[in-house]
């Protein structure tokens, strides 16, 4: 029998990727909701603790670093630290070893391969049937508690909000957050990264994408890229010519923010798709080897467009031995019908609020 009401210290652990970071936050909520007066850290490598940033529901962020001296301090403060609590939400044979020596008396995980032996409750992973959110929060119900399906938040700061709106005013942009017509002058966001090849639609086709939505709402369009993507980012720029934005190089938490601004965002299945949805933006996601029933955008007016043709969507295969068709053959007219429909959701959304308010 598990004594939750012993417990004052928790540990979470999941070191990568930003996505992955993102999605399991609302295990962080539900934390926080069952044990309002615990201490709750989080193991992240330091990719991912930027999406942490300013969490309320977080006390603390350990960074795990590679090289073996920091991981031995490393672990030995856990140690020092007496947690109570451990869930491991990675459960590679790194995370599972860390969690065993972490000594804490309830460790939870889940049992890939032989790496049970690092927890008290090794639970069946479900990773191929739910959403990721779902994945992180069955670590919760192996204790017996009962989640509520909290969305996925990156927190910014004022600084962070006061550099998108200094940037979208210097492009004579404010004023963006009004209702998404033709009769203002909509942000779209263009987040054309993506982890594997295989998942990144085509430079030619967002450029085509960009064009047509400039010319038929009079749109800006806003290119959000990492470091890597400069090249491409710019490409797709000078591709769509007069109506694309393409900010500089900037941090994680300053995407966020801009990504905030936007009306909505087009993005492969990446990171800043995460973000975007996780700020409040809509977004309309670019799917073709990996499955967006498990890994998609978590939220309301999202939606999902596909190359439905394609009877291999969601192989998860980092190269494709077919071309790419899943990709290469999801042309920009499907997606631009995509964005209309998801343009007049955000309408209807918009159109019901401004009733409500009449009436408050």
């Amino acid at each position: 029998m598990i004594d939750l009401a012993s417990i004052r210290k928790i540990l979470v652990i999941k070191p990568r990727a930003i996505g992955d970071v993102l999605l399991s936050t609302p295990v962080l909520a539900n934390l926080r909701r069952f044990f309002p007066a615990a201490k709750i850290s989080f193991l992240v490598e330091k990719g991912g603790a930027a999406v942490l940033s300013g969490n309320p529901w977080l006390d603390e962020v350990l960074l795990l670093e590679k090289n073996a001296w920091s991981r031995i301090k490393l672990l030995a403060r856990i140690r020092q630290e007496r947690f109570d609590l451990v869930l491991d939400l990675f459960s590679n044979p790194a995370t599972a070893l860390f969690t065993l020596l972490s000594g804490a008396p309830i460790r939870v995980g889940f049992a890939f391969r032989h790496r049970r032996f690092g927890y008290t409750i090794a639970l069946l992973p479900r990773g191929g049937e739910v959403h990721n959110v779902e994945f992180n929060l069955d670590a919760l119900r192996a204790l017996g508690l009962v989640p509520e399906r909290i969305e996925p938040r990156v927190f910014l700061s004022a600084d962070e909000r006061a550099f998108a709106r200094a940037f979208i005013e210097k492009h004579n942009l404010a004023g963006m957050k009004k209702i998404f017509s033709s009769q203002n002058t909509p942000l779209i966001g263009f987040s054309i990264g993506g982890g594997w090849q295989t998942k990144r639609w085509l430079s030619a086709y967002y450029v085509k994408l960009g064009k047509r939505i400039v010319e038929e709402f009079g749109a800006s369009i806003m290119l959000l890229y990492g470091p890597d993507e400069e090249q491409e980012a710019n490409e797709i720029a000078d591709g769509i010519g007069a109506g694309a934005i393409l900010p500089p190089i900037i941090t994680l938490r300053q995407l966020a923010a801009l990504a905030e601004v936007c009306h909505l965002v087009v993005s492969n299945d990446t990171g800043p798709m995460h973000i975007a949805a996780a700020v409040g933006t809509p977004v309309l996601a670019i799917f073709g080897p990996t499955r967006p029933e498990l890994q998609g955008p978590v939220g309301n007016y999202h939606r999902i467009v596909r190359n439905e043709s394609v009877n291999c969507l969601g192989c998860n295969l980092t190269k494709c031995p077919i071309g790419n068709i899943c990709m290469t053959e999801l042309y920009p007219d499907k997606v631009f019908e995509e964005f209309l429909q998801l343009h007049r959701q955000i309408e209807e959304r918009n159109r019901d609020r401004v009733n409500v308010e009449k009436y408050l």
